[in-house]
């Protein structure tokens, strides 16, 4: 019996299964979500559409909870994609939690995948414009980004509540600290001949952006919609697109790299009327 080639999917929310379509043809889908309501949701989705698939509770915040999504995996067949693209918004949680689920968790997930993905396997790591909008950090601060042992990670000195002002810079660094992670990480996944990268969405409709374009940041989001070069808000779909090409055939040259697609919001803020500073 031939092994069974798995693609785990942690968040069963709308980009990671635009991702999964486009990648999961004839292989098996093993999707993770804290919320089972959140995965059955998802699963009947993808099962009716023909894909194979299963489900499991897995909370990324949890060394243990990560290995059980591991060992489950690897009890299914041989891992051969990851599509980590859970975490929560500033709207959603407190700094600490930010940075738990957020920062910690995406460099728990890199680790433990890290250590089991196949010879030609793949993933990506969804992050966030949010990290593009952040002033540049120190090269001591990037390299302990990427760097610092995953246990370690949340004792850096400048993610301390008296250093961070507010859920949204923490998401900020939390996202920024994604696609360093995963800069340093492709080194050791090539080792194992394996491929990671990050996409940085913009505004992409889905759940929790809309909680986003409802929440108290709300009025400033929809102004940055407007004003932007594309001007709306991008689709889950336009991400699968270029999720697929990463972890595909066509994006075999395409490791460590971090990937901004937010219609030129980044762009008008830093060069455009976005900018806090613009007459």
């Amino acid at each position: 019996m031939r092994k069974k080639s798995v693609i785990v999917v942690i968040g069963a929310g709308s980009i990671g299964q635009a991702i999964a379509r486009r990648v999961g043809s004839g292989k098996y889908i093993l999707l993770a979500d804290l919320h089972q309501e959140n995965n059955d949701a998802a699963a009947k989705v993808l099962s009716d559409a023909g894909f194979e698939i299963s489900t499991v509770i897995v909370n990324i915040s949890s060394r243990e909870s990560v290995r059980a999504l591991v060992d489950t995996a690897k009890s299914i067949g041989a891992i051969t994609g990851l599509i980590h693209a859970a975490g929560v918004s500033p709207s959603q949680a407190s700094p600490s939690t930010i940075f738990k689920v957020d920062l910690y968790g995406t460099a728990l997930i890199l680790e433990e995948f890290g250590n089991v993905i196949e010879e030609g396997g793949s993933g990506v790591v969804i992050a966030s414009q949010s990290g593009h909008r952040l002033p540049s950090l120190t090269p001591e601060q990037d390299k302990a980004l990427a760097t610092t042992p995953t246990e370690e990670l949340l004792s850096l000195p400048f993610l301390q509540s008296d250093a961070v002002d507010g859920s949204l810079y923490a998401y900020q660094l939390s996202k920024r600290g994604n696609s360093l992670r995963v800069k340093a990480e492709a080194v050791r996944w090539g080792k194992r001949g394996a491929r990671i990268n990050t996409i940085s969405p913009g505004i992409i409709i889905t759940p929790l952006a809309n909680d986003e374009l409802n929440g108290p940041r709300g009025e400033g989001y929809r102004k940055m919609l407007e004003i932007s070069p594309v001007g709306r808000a991008g689709t889950p779909d336009e991400v699968g697109v270029l999720g697929a090409l990463l972890m595909g055939r066509d994006g075999a040259f395409i490791t460590g790299s971090d990937f901004l697609m937010d219609g030129g919001v980044t762009s008008a803020y830093w060069y455009g009327e976005l900018n806090p500073n613009a007459e």
